[in-house]
């Protein structure tokens, strides 16, 4: 940044905190609007994400100058919406996933006892498994290719494919040493 850059920037107005009230009553319609329509997302997401915006310009009102403040507002929530719906779909519960699909689509089919005791423990060794890793062998049960479960965790197909082998190494080695 030469002299008169620095100059230009340093003379503009910034916003006082009763200039944010302000553009809070002008804009905080418009810019949930702005991100509904650039990210699809719950309107809770939507709703976190201009929060975050807003509180970010307070804490950054003497570097952010009240022309550019409504754009960078709007991209400071699109970015904090993208970032909580990634944490959401890595945080998803099993339960929740279950609640989707119904719970008569997991209760085994009626069978002997030793195979129910066969599935109980290979249930109790995937349990066992970090929390991305089971959520992953879930899905991968479910039918999911690598595309799809990447897409659900918000991860590449390189990253699902080593949490399967470490998944399926860590099974193997556990049920090694029951035997």
């Amino acid at each position: 940044m030469d002299r008169s850059q620095a100059w230009a920037s340093a003379s503009r107005p910034r916003p006082a905190l009763a200039d944010v009230e302000d553009l809070y009553r002008e804009f905080s319609r418009r810019l949930e609007r702005l991100v509904r329509h650039g990210v699809r997302a719950p309107q809770p997401v939507i709703e976190d994400a201009c929060q975050f915006a807003w509180s970010r310009l307070i804490d950054h009102r003497e570097r952010v100058c009240m022309e550019t403040a409504p754009a960078w507002l709007a991209t400071t929530a699109v970015r904090e919406a993208f970032k909580l719906l990634r944490r959401r779909n890595r945080e998803e519960s099993l339960d929740a996933a279950v609640d989707e699909v119904g719970e008569a689509s997991v209760h085994p089919r009626s069978t002997a006892t030793e195979d129910l005791y066969e599935q109980r423990q290979k249930i109790a060794e995937v349990r066992r498994l970090p929390l991305r890793q089971q959520r992953l062998v879930w899905l991968q049960a479910l039918g999911l290719s690598y595309a799809e479960m990447a897409a659900h965790e918000g991860a590449t197909m390189r990253t699902v494919e080593r949490q399967l082998v470490s998944a399926r190494r860590q099974i193997r080695t556990a049920h090694m040493g029951d035997v």
